[in-house]
């Protein structure tokens, strides 16, 4: 019987080869678990092809763009096909893109010229922004700031940081996504505060999905594989840490989702 708690999980890696050739079973176990959409995420020129083929086929969104990782391979050819993706109807988001000065795959200045290319895409079409963020919250905010006003809305996906950039973000009124993460005995519990910052109306969830798998799920899936069928999981842990029933946060989260990517 399904779930009759609706939720969307706004960032799932369908595409990647953890997933290969299960995808409708496990679109099907997350319906049954309450989450009536997914939205797939591109993370360069080919995983965005594939995110937006899987979104075609099973009737789901779709975000196209390239990770900061693979700033480096950001050509001027490769991101006109990016640019041409958003004429589809599924592609509900640029992105993903951002900074991550943690690993620095690419150099930092690849990665603001990739970013930039990002904004000026989200800003001539009008189409949200999925945006990525690790060690790099204040160069991130800056660069927003100066579009923020010329950009439709912006999503901080997977949202990490500390408190300071936390308050940053919600100062330029985007919307903070939240995984996992925040499940994490080791390096999530900074979030248990955090979270309660979050103005109502600009929390969204996420599994990030197949990575981050919550750890305080029990049982844990053998192949140690997050699928969007945990979202729930998520947010029944999140909801106890707000004090509020999880149907109020399923409802405002899932109204906030369709609101921020214009969904059908």
């Amino acid at each position: 019987m399904q779930n009759p708690i609706e939720w969307i999980d706004i960032g799932v890696n369908l595409s990647n080869k953890q997933f290969k050739d299960q995808q409708a079973a496990i679109i099907e176990d997350a319906t049954t678990s309450g989450v009536s959409k997914i939205i797939i995420t591109g993370t360069d020129l080919q995983e965005s092809r594939n995110a937006i083929k899987l979104a075609k086929t099973f009737n789901q969104y779709a975000t196209a763009g390239i990770h900061p990782h693979d700033a480096k391979e950001n050509s001027d050819s490769a991101f006109q096909e990016i640019a041409e993706m958003m004429s589809e109807r599924c592609v509900v988001a640029v992105g993903e893109t951002g900074l991550d000065f943690n690993r620095n795959f690419s150099t930092p200045e690849d990665q603001q010229a990739s970013f930039l290319k990002h904004i000026e895409l989200a800003k001539s079409t009008g189409k949200p922004m999925f945006l990525h963020e690790r060690d790099a919250g204040e160069a991130m905010a800056a660069l927003l700031a100066e579009h923020r006003s010329e950009l439709s809305n912006a999503v901080i996906h997977c949202f990490t940081g500390s408190e300071e950039d936390l308050r940053r973000y919600i100062d330029l009124d985007v919307y903070i996504g939240i995984t996992g993460w925040i499940c994490d005995e080791r390096r999530g519990f900074h979030l248990h505060d955090l979270i309660k910052l979050i103005p109502e109306d600009r929390l969204m969830l996420e599994t990030d999905a197949p990575y981050l798998l919550p750890r305080t799920l029990s049982p844990k899936p053998k192949n140690r594989r997050n699928e969007p069928k945990y979202l729930p999981h998520i947010g029944e842990y999140i909801a106890k840490l707000l004090e509020i029933p999880v149907e109020e946060l399923a409802a405002k989260t899932t109204e906030n989702t369709k609101r921020f990517f214009n969904l059908d």
